[in-house]
């Protein structure tokens, strides 16, 4: 973690998927929505979208950053600032 005068500037992010079935990531800053087909969350390098099925946190240590889940992972990818979600999202569901 870079330090300046006390305020944290980002913390290390790392991703580790093993066989597709485990992903294990520091960094995480929030997880914004989740269920078994999709996660969003924001992680100290932007905002992560893991998609993929039976997908469950196994693992979520808030103070750390730390988060581990299982399933099988179809797709990860960061999202630009000026990228919108896509409309197929948890969230763009939700509200329907």
């Amino acid at each position: 973690m870079d330090k300046i005068e006390g305020s944290i500037i980002s913390a290390m992010h790392n991703l580790n998927i093993s066989e597709r079935k485990q992903i294990n990531m520091s960094g995480i800053k929030k997880i914004v929505s989740f269920d078994n087909e999709e996660f969003l969350m924001e992680s100290s390098q932007g905002m992560l979208l893991l998609k993929g099925t039976g997908l469950e946190i196994i693992k979520l240590d808030t103070h750390d950053g730390n988060v581990a889940i299982k399933g099988h992972v179809n797709q990860l990818t960061y999202l630009d600032d000026k990228e919108k979600i896509k409309e197929d999202s948890f969230l763009t569901k939700l509200f329907k």
